[in-house]
C-alpha cells in the first residue's frame, strides 16, 4: 500500500510540475526552473557569447562577435505559446552580418535557432569555416551523462534502431551522415540525459552533410556541437546565406521517455505540416499492382485504362484507401524496353508518356476524384537528371555533374529553382495531383564539392539545400492541402528541416514486405518520429500489423489469387482503428539492445493520455521458443482498475494500473504470430 501511495504522490507532483511550466513557459536545466525568455536572453543577449560558433578570417567567433554591433529585437509571433527573437552581429570592419532567428515555445519548453550570414560590404569577406548552429556546454549531475540516438537508414533490419551510449570522461560520440543525405547511415535526432530524472532532446536541420560532436569534458560538463560539415568559404558582396538549424527540447521526469514523447508532441504541434491550422493526417494508400512481368519495372507498364480499372477494382470490393499511390514509371520514354530504356534511366523527362497517358494524368485523377475525400499521389524525382533527358538537353547550363551519367538540377540557381517550382506545380495542377512523392536516389556530396570553386568550399551545397527548402516551400504554399512524401532511396532525408514540410511514407528501401525489419523499423523511428509509413504486402495479421504506423501503402496485388478481400478489408479496417494511436505517446517494451533476430519478442505500447486508453502490439518471431513474455507498462494510475481486450480472441481480463506497470504476461502458442491487445480505464 505504501508503495501505490508513493507512486501516486509521484505521479501528482509529476503532474504539478508539468502544469506550472506550462503556464509560465519554463524548463528545468541543471536541476533549476528556466523560462524560454529568459533564457533567450541569456543566450543571445548583449555581452552574452551566443551558444553558436564559427571560425572568420583564423579568429574565433568568440572574439570576433566581441567586436560586432549587437541588437536583439522581439519579433512577432505566429502562433499563441510562441516567443521570437531575432539576434544580429555585425563586424563594421568587414561588413560580415551574422544573423540568428531565434523561436521558443512555452508549453514545450522548447527553443530552436537557425544561423545565417550575409556580406553587406563591397568586396569579398574573409573565409568563414568551422560552422556550429550549437555549440553548447551542459552541466551533468549524478553519474555518467548518457546519449540515446539511433542508426540511419542502410536498408536493414537495424535501419533506425535505438542505440545509447555512456560518456566515459573525454569520450566523443561522433554523428555524420554518408554522401550528402542527411539520414543516411546516421540520424539527426537523439537525446542527452545529463541526469537520472532530466535531459535534453537534439534535433538538426540540415538535408545535406551536417555532423554533431557530443563530447564529455570533465566531470560535470557536456559539450555538444552541431553544424556543417563542409563550409570554408568567403560570401561575396550583397550574398546571403543560411545553414544548419538546431532545436532543442528540455525535459525531466521519472524517466527518458518523457523527454522522447514530448518531443513527439511539439513535432505534431508546432513542426509538421498542417492542413487547415490541424497536423495532417498522410493517407492510407493503396497502389497500382506493382510489379509487372518483365521487361516491365516500377509502373512502365501502367496505362490510363489499366489504372482506372484497378480503382474500379478496389471499390468493387469494398476497399477504400484515402489516396491512391503512382510510383516511377510513367514519364516518356520509360517505357522504351527495345533501347534500355526504363524508371531509372530517364528522369529528367518529366511529361506523362503520350503513347500510356494520352490525356495525362487527369482521367485517372477524376476518376480517383469521384470518391469524396480521395486523393491521388504521384512519385517524381526531379533533382535527379539522366544524361540525354529532355531537362538535360534543354538546359544544360543548370545541371551539376561529377562524371558518371547523373546530373544534379541545380536547386542552388535561382533561376534555375524558381524554372522547377513553376514547372513541377503546373504539372500537378494541370493533372489533378493531389499529393506529391518527390524520390532522391543519388549521393550528392561529391558532386556539390566537384563544384566548389577556389575559396568557396561547401558554397555549393549551402545554396542548394536553400534552394530545396524554397521549392518545398513554393509547393506547399501554392497548394494549401498539398501533402509531400519524403523518399530518397528509401527514409535517407530524415531531418528537422525535411520534417517541418513532409513525412517519409516509405522510409526504408529494405527487403519489400520482410515482416521483422518493419517491425524494427516502426519500433527505432516511434521515438522521435510520430508521421511515417512503409509497404503492406500481406493481410496476415502476423505481417500487416509489422506495418502499422501512422499512414500505410497497402500493396496488394488485386489481379491475382493468394490473398482475400474480405482479410484485406479487415486489415484496413484495423489500421484505422489504431492509428490515431500512432499519433499518441510510444513507449518501448522491449529494451534497445539487438532486436533484428528471428528468435525474439519485440513488443510496444501507445498511449492516449487524455482518456488513458491504448494498445500493446507485440510479435513472437519465427524462431523464438518462448511461448510467453513479460511486459511492464507506462504512464498508469497505479490504482485505476484497466480492462485489456484481446482482438484477437475476444477475451476480457481487468488489472490495477500497478498490475500492469509491474508486469503483464503476454503468451502466443505459436511461432511467427502476433498479438494487439486493447486496453482502457474502467
Amino acid at each position: 500500500m505504501r508503495s501505490i501511495l508513493k507512486s501516486v504522490l509521484c505521479a501528482i507532483a509529476l503532474l504539478f510540475c508539468a502544469l506550472i511550466a506550462k503556464a509560465q513557459g519554463t524548463f528545468v536545466q541543471n536541476g533549476k526552473p528556466v523560462q524560454v525568455e529568459r533564457w533567450i536572453k541569456s543566450q543571445f543577449g548583449k555581452g552574452k557569447t551566443p551558444p553558436f560558433s564559427f571560425v572568420y578570417g583564423g579568429q574565433s567567433s568568440a572574439e570576433v562577435l566581441k567586436r560586432c554591433n549587437h541588437s536583439l529585437t522581439r519579433m512577432p509571433s505566429t502562433e499563441e505559446s510562441q516567443i521570437r527573437y531575432l539576434a544580429h552581429y555585425t563586424d563594421s570592419k568587414t561588413g560580415l552580418r551574422v544573423e540568428c532567428e531565434v523561436t521558443g515555445w512555452t508549453d514545450f519548453g522548447t527553443i530552436e535557432w537557425v544561423l545565417r550570414f550575409e556580406n553587406t560590404g563591397t568586396h569579398i569577406t574573409p573565409a568563414i569555416s568551422q560552422v556550429q548552429t550549437a555549440d553548447i556546454t551542459f552541466r551533468h549531475q549524478a553519474g555518467v551523462p548518457k546519449v540515446y540516438y539511433a542508426e540511419g537508414s542502410n536498408a536493414s533490419r537495424a535501419d533506425f534502431a535505438p542505440r545509447e551510449r555512456l560518456l566515459q570522461m573525454d569520450d566523443t560520440l561522433n554523428m555524420e551522415p554518408r554522401g550528402g543525405r542527411s539520414s543516411d547511415g546516421a540520424f539527426p535526432f537523439f537525446n542527452l540525459q545529463t541526469a537520472p530524472n532530466e535531459g535534453v532532446m537534439v534535433a538538426i536541420g540540415w538535408t545535406g552533410t551536417w555532423q554533431s560532436q557530443i563530447t564529455r569534458t570533465d566531470n560535470q560538463r557536456v559539450q555538444l556541437k552541431a553544424g556543417l560539415k563542409h563550409f570554408n568559404a568567403g560570401l561575396l558582396p550583397n550574398e546571403r546565406i543560411r545553414t544548419a538549424s538546431v532545436c532543442l527540447l528540455f525535459w525531466q521526469g521519472t524517466d527518458r521517455m518523457m523527454g522522447h514523447n514530448r518531443f513527439r508532441r511539439f513535432m505534431l504541434a508546432h513542426h509538421s505540416r498542417k492542413i487547415d491550422n490541424q497536423p495532417a493526417w498522410y493517407p492510407m494508400f493503396g497502389g497500382f499492382n506493382w510489379g509487372d512481368p518483365a521487361p516491365c519495372n516500377e509502373y512502365t507498364c501502367m496505362t490510363t485504362e489499366y489504372a482506372i480499372a484497378l480503382v474500379q477494382r478496389t471499390r468493387m470490393f469494398g476497399l477504400n484507401p484515402e489516396a491512391f499511390w503512382l510510383d516511377a514509371g510513367w514519364y516518356t520514354e520509360a517505357a522504351d524496353y527495345a533501347t534500355g530504356k526504363n524508371w531509372y534511366n530517364t528522369v529528367g523527362n518529366w511529361m506523362p508518356d503520350t503513347e500510356r497517358f494520352p490525356n495525362g494524368f487527369k482521367p485517372i485523377s477524376d476518376y480517383i476524384h469521384k470518391t469524396p475525400h480521395t486523393s491521388f499521389m504521384v512519385w517524381f524525382e526531379p533533382e535527379r537528371v539522366y544524361k540525354g533527358s529532355l531537362w538535360e538537353r534543354e538546359h544544360p547550363e543548370w545541371m551539376l555533374a561529377a562524371g558518371g551519367d547523373n546530373r544534379l538540377f541545380n536547386l542552388g540557381n535561382p533561376e534555375a529553382c524558381q524554372w522547377m517550382s513553376k514547372t513541377i506545380g503546373d504539372l500537378l495542377e494541370e493533372n489533378g495531383i493531389d499529393h506529391y512523392r518527390q524520390d532522391f536516389n543519388i549521393a550528392p556530396e561529391s558532386i556539390w564539392l566537384a563544384n566548389d570553386t577556389e575559396g568557396r568550399k561547401g558554397i555549393t551545397e549551402v545554396k542548394y539545400i536553400m534552394g530545396l527548402y524554397d521549392y518545398w516551400d513554393y509547393l506547399l504554399s501554392r497548394f494549401p492541402h498539398l501533402l509531400i512524401d519524403n523518399c530518397a532511396s528509401g527514409g535517407r532525408r530524415l531531418d528537422y528541416e525535411t520534417m517541418l514540410r513532409s513525412a517519409p511514407m516509405w522510409r526504408t528501401d529494405y527487403n519489400y514486405g520482410e515482416p521483422v525489419g518493419y517491425q524494427c523499423h516502426t519500433y527505432g523511428l516511434e521515438f522521435y518520429l510520430p508521421q511515417h509509413a512503409t509497404g503492406s504486402y500481406h493481410v496476415n495479421p502476423f505481417d500487416s500489423r509489422s506495418s502499422l504506423g501512422s499512414a500505410v501503402v497497402f500493396n496488394w496485388k488485386l489481379t491475382q489469387q493468394g490473398e482475400s478481400f474480405t482479410d484485406m478489408a479487415r486489415t484496413m479496417q484495423e489500421f484505422q482503428e489504431v492509428r490515431p494511436y500512432f499519433y499518441e505517446d510510444f513507449y518501448p517494451l522491449s529494451g534497445t539492445g539487438d532486436l533484428t533476430g528471428d528468435d525474439i519478442w519485440l513488443a510496444y505500447q501507445l498511449h492516449r493520455p487524455s482518456d488513458e486508453t491504448g494498445y500493446i502490439i507485440a510479435f513472437r518471431r519465427a524462431a523464438c521458443e518462448s511461448p510467453t513474455y513479460d511486459v511492464c507498462l507506462s504512464s498508469l494510475n497505479p490504482t485505476a482498475i484497466y480492462r485489456v481486450f484481446n482482438k484477437d480472441n475476444g477475451e476480457t481480463k481487468e488489472y490495477t494500473g500497478q498490475q500492469l506497470s509491474n508486469g503483464l504476461t503476454l503468451t502466443l502458442p505459436q511461432p511467427r504470430t502476433s498479438l494487439l491487445l486493447k486496453y482502457e480505464k474502467k
